[in-house]
């Protein structure tokens, strides 16, 4: 089981220094709303490439109004090996990692922990655009394939110069041909391993105990049907050229896919479900993932879990409890009120967070 022993956020947002022992059991962070819990989450997810729960900046996490940049160290621990993870910033740059006393790329986490999250931001996610779905599917196909983001990387990297030529109406047959195979490639790559993903994680639906729903989960292209070889990839480029010359950018690609679900108890689009419904198909999605990584990779991820009691009435509260208790992973759950955490019990830690003058204070809770 992999897990983090030891946190310490220095001048990270309202955390100036903050520091937590850990030891593998499910983590409690409560206390009333603006006090710094979902800082200390967000702080944990920023262990994995990307960037993190909020999509923020480095300029954007530093504590005002010293603004001296930000510190985040922490130990991740297993069975057989330790690693040291420090991660900085200074004057709004962009991280830096030190594995092991060593610099190295913020891509190499990928490699030391997995982590999947739901944030309340989340609960829109079936009914609003495809952007933040596509976001969601491709955190979770990163925890499978931690090399998803490095491709993921080059197909943006390379379509953005495609744009750049097809806003400037540039004709140059030799450099759309080079991008268009560079794309097409890490396109087919990245929507295999969506697809992937997607099985893994209807798989692992049929096992979960819980009282949780299950869905069907899809990859749809509003366009065409979703390309699997390179070829065909780089013809359907070469055939949107010149519509895409037209409205200057690329308009064919997994830019373009979106995920669906379908609430399958009540055969109904997971957007048409009702609140409650929706919130639980994305615990059970979350679950599935942290139970199929663990059977596949024998790597225990780091779940996050902001306000994840919202929405969820008694019976699904115990339920979550008790599957997160029986996959044996570190999940981080964030709360305003101690007593929705009850059924926990000594079977997880509890921190309490409160704030004043803008400072957040930790303090362990028996």
């Amino acid at each position: 089981m992999e897990y983090i022993s030891s946190l310490t956020l220095s001048h990270f947002r309202s955390h100036k220094v903050s520091k937590l022992s850990l030891d593998g059991r499910p983590v409690v962070v409560f206390g009333n709303n603006g006090t710094g819990k979902t800082n200390i989450l967000e702080a944990v997810s920023l262990f994995s490439p990307g960037r993190g729960i909020r999509r923020a900046s480095a300029k954007d996490v530093t504590r005002n109004p010293e603004a001296i940049g930000w510190k985040i160290e922490g130990k991740v621990t297993n069975s057989i090996s330790e690693n040291e993870i420090v991660i900085t910033s200074e004057n709004g740059e962009a991280r830096r990692l030190l594995l092991d006393g060593k610099k190295a790329s913020i891509m190499k986490l990928g490699q030391i922990l997995r982590i999947v999250w739901l944030v309340p931001s989340m609960d829109r996610l079936w009914t609003e655009g495809s952007s933040g779905r596509r976001q969601f599917l491709d955190r979770l196909t990163l925890s499978y394939f931690p090399k998803h983001a490095e491709v993921s990387l080059l197909y943006e990297k390379a379509m953005k110069e495609r744009n750049r030529l097809l806003k400037e109406k540039i004709y140059n047959d030799q450099w759309y041909n080079a991008l268009e195979i560079e794309m097409a490639k890490s396109a087919v790559s990245i929507q295999k391993s969506r697809m992937q993903a997607i099985q893994y994680l209807t798989e692992a639906q049929n096992q979960l105990t819980g009282n949780f729903p299950k869905a069907e989960l899809l990859l749809i292209d509003p366009e065409q049907n979703i390309i699997t070889d390179e070829d065909e990839a780089v013809r359907a480029l070469k055939c949107s050229r010149q519509n895409d010359m037209i409205i200057g950018r690329t308009s064919v690609g997994p830019h373009k896919s979106d995920l669906q679900a379908i609430y399958l108890n009540k055969s109904m689009p997971a957007k048409d479900s009702s609140t409650g419904e929706q919130k639980a198909l994305l615990i059970s999605i979350i679950l599935s993932n942290a139970k199929s990584l663990a059977k596949i990779s024998n790597v225990s991820p780091i779940v996050l879990l902001d306000e994840v009691s919202a929405h969820l009435d008694n019976e699904r509260r115990a339920a979550l409890y008790d599957e997160i208790c029986q996959l044996g992973v570190q999940a981080w759950m964030t709360g305003t009120e101690l007593e929705l955490f009850s059924e926990l019990k000594d079977k997880a830690q509890f921190i309490e967070v409160t704030a004043a003058d803008g400072i957040s204070t930790l303090s362990v809770s028996s």
